[in-house]
């Protein structure tokens, strides 16, 4: 009970305006139906929905990028709906980032609760299965999520802190003691400033990895809340800083 209060501010803030444009959100909702329904089964039973998008050029003699994207906590469910419900995600999947960076993007449902954990082991466990069937670069796995996505986020890092390339947290939040285990990893954060229980959270994160000898990047907007999403991935910069990462470069 004692996470309750923090559930349900996360899950009211989650449906607020996120700084998109109506039409440029409504635009980018338009490619949810390039994401095709799944669901992934393992070997104890357990499942979890997810949406894929491969590129429509998909050649499988090219090895691709891909994105696991995590959503926050008011998108949770069975539906494999409701994790699409913020479209600003869906820009890795636009025909102009496509040309340039063709990738794949895969954006499962927590069922309930926050992502660290095994939701988060799951949605991982879907990237090992989906390297079985299509042309992953191994060296360019990605991570990025918001809210309780971005918690799972710091969360995938320190669970394989040899597996993604770089990562994207958004309003998150995590254990700073685990700093040093992922600060070699690039991460480029954001976050309202007056995000309550995040912006504070993610500024500690951000010190104890400069002190493990990381070099972090930070966006913090002044002034906004907990909805930092949409402004978060319509940097202009953010697709070619994240594709320019590889694990080959280490």
């Amino acid at each position: 009970m004692k996470f309750l209060p923090f559930a349900l501010l996360v899950a009211v803030t989650t449906f607020l305006s996120t700084g998109t444009s109506h039409a440029e959100g409504a635009k980018l909702g338009d490619l949810r139906s390039r994401l095709t329904k799944q669901t992934h089964k393992n070997d104890a039973g357990d499942t979890m929905p997810y949406r894929l998008f491969v590129p429509k050029d998909y050649d499988a003699k090219k090895k691709y990028p891909v994105i696991l994207f995590l959503h926050g906590y008011g998108e949770n469910g069975t539906d494999n709906n409701r994790q699409l419900l913020h479209a600003d995600p869906l820009r890795f999947a636009t025909d102009d980032v496509q040309a340039k960076n063709p990738c794949l993007l895969v954006a499962p449902q927590n069922r309930k609760g926050f992502w660290p954990g095994k939701s988060s082991r799951l949605a991982m466990e879907i990237l090992d299965s989906l390297a079985k069937k299509y042309s992953i670069d191994a060296n360019r796995r990605y991570v990025t999520g918001l809210s309780s996505g971005g918690m799972g986020t710091y969360y995938c890092l320190i669970e394989r802190p040899d597996y993604f390339a770089a990562a994207v947290p958004i309003c998150g939040r995590a254990d700073v003691s685990k700093a040093a285990s992922i600060a070699k990893i690039p991460v480029w954060g954001f976050c309202g400033g007056k995000d309550r229980g995040f912006a504070t959270k993610m500024r500690a994160m951000n010190e104890a990895v400069k002190k493990a000898g990381g070099e972090w990047k930070y966006t913090e907007y002044p002034g906004v809340g907990h909805n930092s999403w949409g402004r978060a991935y319509a940097t202009e910069d953010l697709p070619k800083w994240l594709f320019s990462q590889s694990r080959s470069k280490k």
